[in-house]
């Protein structure tokens, strides 16, 4: 099954985005399963490389890279990052500059989308 998972919220200050990034690590463990997160708005802040979160607090940037290693395709707002002043070199590694294109690809593609 194709998951696309649409994260909108920044990485801390609400749990929506570390939630929705909690269901992608469980729904990749599942056989056959393919995860896509796309990361719009304020979530592409979860993207930024070089996070530092106190001892025992989760961390956004390892979760990304840990799906990214488990093979998760990870797309950035191009326009989102633009707007920000974010540098697509200052991005985890795994995660990449996206469009709306790729996006709406995705969007069709998957079998289940969920919106965070």
């Amino acid at each position: 099954m194709k998951y696309l998972i649409i994260l909108n919220d920044p990485p801390y200050g609400t749990e929506r985005s570390y939630n929705g990034l909690r269901l992608a690590m469980s729904l990749a463990k599942a056989e056959g399963a393919s995860v896509s997160v796309f990361l719009i708005g304020d979530g592409v802040g979860c993207a930024l490389a070089g996070q530092k979160t106190p001892n025992g607090y989760y961390n956004v940037e390892r979760m990304i890279s840990a799906l990214a290693a488990k093979g998760a395709k990870i797309g950035v707002c191009g326009s989102c990052i633009e707007a920000r002043g974010i540098k697509v070199e200052s991005l985890v590694e795994g995660a990449h500059k996206s469009t709306m294109d790729e996006l709406s690809a995705w969007t069709q593609e998957a079998d289940k989308a969920l919106v965070f």
